[in-house]
Order: structure tokens, then sequence, then C-alpha cells
């Protein structure tokens, strides 16, 4: 509806007249009241006036599962073109008022046109690392609280030899006096060079962002300065609008990765909170995140299956000039799930790990060849099996071993 933002809730009642409440919403969170008001006020606020576009009632007989999906249009006109400003309208007391649950967004073409989006997407990570034709494989480092410069750069250098694409920070590892993010940084980018020797590949560092959200642009460019050349947020710590800015900062030219910290406290449930497309799919991309992690629908942090495909589409559906952020299936992965990720996902995917890559039998570096094996193997419809069976592919072979394969 062009003018309008439109928000998509679902609301559960076992008696409400849902008609009645869908007018309260669009009245309440816009003019605040309709019928009381004089003819002529009328006419000057209803250019401000929300509208009920519809309301989808599900009666079931299952007590407190009664319905309602209720979608109402929001005129641009009420707000500033900024995700803060969206949310609070459309979503601010009304996450209070019961059980109700905001289930999509759908933005005007004008309130588009205030955010660039991701400002390198999946085709532009994609171009940087030179790999068109296979998804992405991503290692997380693991247990570096305590480490010291040499701790870490040793980690990082055995999982750039495994073949990964991308190397991120484990999101609790935050400024200290053991690793500051220059060092880290330059210490970080010196194995990736050396490992590159090696293997030959390009390689991505996500280093973590952390600090006072005044101070995190700065931060940014200091870590660039030192050489990072991509960086992890934890978007929901500090905000769709501290992303928003980042990645619109001419300086900040590298990606951004996006991590879901928090975001168990907002999606699960049924009833309450904002629906995981939401939250981990349209907002994220809108914002401007590169690639987007969320937990898989395989692993040990489980996101059931059709909201996991309905976070993709979110993240890889043309959206007018916006780019397509890659999707990061996470938490629980191993080289035995890789046909499942492929099957549901395709191509368009970053394969990510942390404990299947550093726990896997033969070591870290072992960890990132299987999963490079079990990825290949997946492309070529080769069973993971068969494929362990080949010659030199002893790390797929341990690493099934040691996790198993899900192939259906």
């Amino acid at each position: 509806m062009n003018g309008y933002c439109t928000a998509t809730y679902r609301c559960y009642d076992d008696k409400a007249d849902f008609h009645k409440k869908a007018l309260s919403i669009a009245v309440g969170l816009t003019v605040g009241s309709w019928t009381d008001l004089p003819e002529a006020r009328k006419a000057e606020m209803e250019k401000h006036l929300g509208r009920v576009v519809s309301v989808e009632v599900h009666e079931t007989d299952r007590p407190g599962e009664r319905y309602a999906d209720i979608r109402i249009a929001y005129p641009d006109i009420n707000f500033s073109r900024d995700i803060p400003a969206l949310l609070v309208t459309i979503f601010g007391k009304l996450s209070m008022d019961g059980r109700i649950k905001l289930t999509d967004i759908d933005v005007s073409g004008d309130f588009l046109t205030a955010f660039p989006g991701p400002k390198f997407g999946l085709e532009g990570v994609r171009e940087l690392l030179g790999v068109h034709d296979r998804p992405l494989l991503m290692s997380i480092f693991k247990s570096v609280i305590g480490h010291d410069l040499d701790g870490l750069q040793e980690q990082f250098y055995k999982q750039a030899l495994g073949g990964v694409d991308l190397i991120k920070d484990d999101e609790i590892l935050f400024e200290n006096p053991l690793t500051p993010l220059e060092k880290r940084v330059e210490t970080c980018m010196e194995a990736a060079r050396r490992a590159s020797a090696q293997t030959g590949q390009k390689l991505l560092y996500a280093v973590n962002l952390t600090g006072p959200a005044s101070k995190l642009a700065a931060q940014a460019r200091k870590a660039i300065s030192a050489g990072a050349n991509a960086l992890l947020l934890n978007v929901l710590a500090y905000g769709y609008d501290t992303l928003h800015e980042l990645s619109s900062d001419p300086e900040v030219n590298i990606p951004i990765a996006a991590h879901p910290a928090l975001a168990g406290a907002l999606y699960p449930s049924p009833h309450y909170g904002i629906a995981a497309p939401v939250l981990l799919g349209k907002l994220m991309r809108l914002a401007g995140a590169d690639l987007v992690l969320f937990p898989s629908p395989y692993g040990s942090v489980v996101m059931p299956k059709e909201e996991n495909m309905a976070v993709k589409e979110a993240l890889l559906h043309p959206l007018s000039t916006l780019r397509t952020s890659f999707p990061v299936p996470s938490a629980g992965i191993h080289p035995g799930l890789v046909p499942l990720i492929l099957r549901d996902f395709g191509s368009d995917v970053v394969v990510n790990a942390g404990g299947g890559i550093h726990g896997h039998p033969l070591g870290t570096a072992a960890g990132g060849e299987a999963f490079r094996q079990a990825i290949a193997a997946a492309l070529k419809g080769v069973p993971l099996a068969e494929a362990a069976g080949e010659p030199g592919h002893e790390p797929l072979r341990a690493a099934i071993d040691a996790w198993g394969v899900k192939e259906a």
C-alpha cells in the first residue's frame, strides 16, 4: 500500500471481537481516538489514521488458542524514516497488550528509500572471496576468553589451514587487555596471510565490534585501519539503527555479519514477541547486514524448520534495490549435516561451525577439511558415507565416525 507501512499481528483471545480489536489498534496507535472527534477535526486528522487492511479469524477447539491474523496499515507521515520509529509505532505499547505477536512487516517504497541495505550482500561477499560456485564455510573462535595474542593466532591459523572462507570472533569476546581490538586484527590477519600462502584461499575475518554504542563507528574505523576485512555485530543488543549507521558509513567499507544474540528473548513464543523472519530476516537486511546468523533447524539451538525457511526467504527474496543477505544457519553444525543444509538452502548459504571444526578427532585443520569434503560431495550428489571412503578423505571419515550423517 503506497504511503503506508503494513504490520501483521497474530492476536490470541477466546472471547474478543477481533474486528473491534483491529480497529482499536489502528486508531490507538495513530490518532488515539476517532469517534469522539468533531467532523472538522476528523478531516484534518484522517491522513494520520491507521487502516484495518484485513482480519482473519481462526477458531480452534483448544482452550486459549482462538486467534486472528490482523493487518494494519500505518501512514508514513506519522513517523520518521528509521527502524526505531517504525517499531515503536507499530508494536511499542501494543507489545504489552495481551497475547499478541508481530508476525510480518511490509514497508512502503518511500520508507525503503531511506535504507541502502547491505553494502556488499551475498554477491559482494562472494566477489571478495572469489568463490561463486559453492556454499561458503565459516568457523568460529571458541574458548578464547583468557587467551593471549599468541594463543589467538595459533587457533586462527589452524582454522584457516582447514580451508574455511570466513572466521568470526566468538560474540562474547569483548575488548580486553590480552587481545585488544587492533592487536587482535593485526595478529589474525597475519595468520590469515600465512595460511593463504599454503591454501591459496582468500579469507574474511569478522572481528567482534564492541564497546559503548557511541564509540562503535570509531572502533570500526580503528579495526579497518589495522587491516580488518569484516565485522561482527551483536545487533539486537545495540539496536537496528546502530547497524544501519555502520552499514551506511562510507568509511566502514567491509562486510558486516549480524549475530542473533538475544533473539531467543523475542521470537520463540507463539503468543508474544516478534517473529523470526521479521527479527532476523527483514529488519537485519533492511538495516544493512551482509551476513545474518540464526539458529538452524538441525543443531543444538534449534529453530523450527518453517521459521528457518521464512528467515531464509526474507534474506534472499528480491526486494526493490536491496542486495540480498547471506543466510548463516548456525549452532551444532557438523559435516554430517551438510547434505540437509544444501537441500534446504541450496548453494547460497554459509555453513557455520564451531565445535564441528574444533572438536574434530584429527584436529582443527582437519575439521575444516571435513566440511569442505562434505560440501563437495553433497554438491555432486554423492552420499557422505561413500565420499568418506575415497582416498584423502580421512577427515570426512573421522567426522562421520564421530557425529554420524543425516541426509534425509
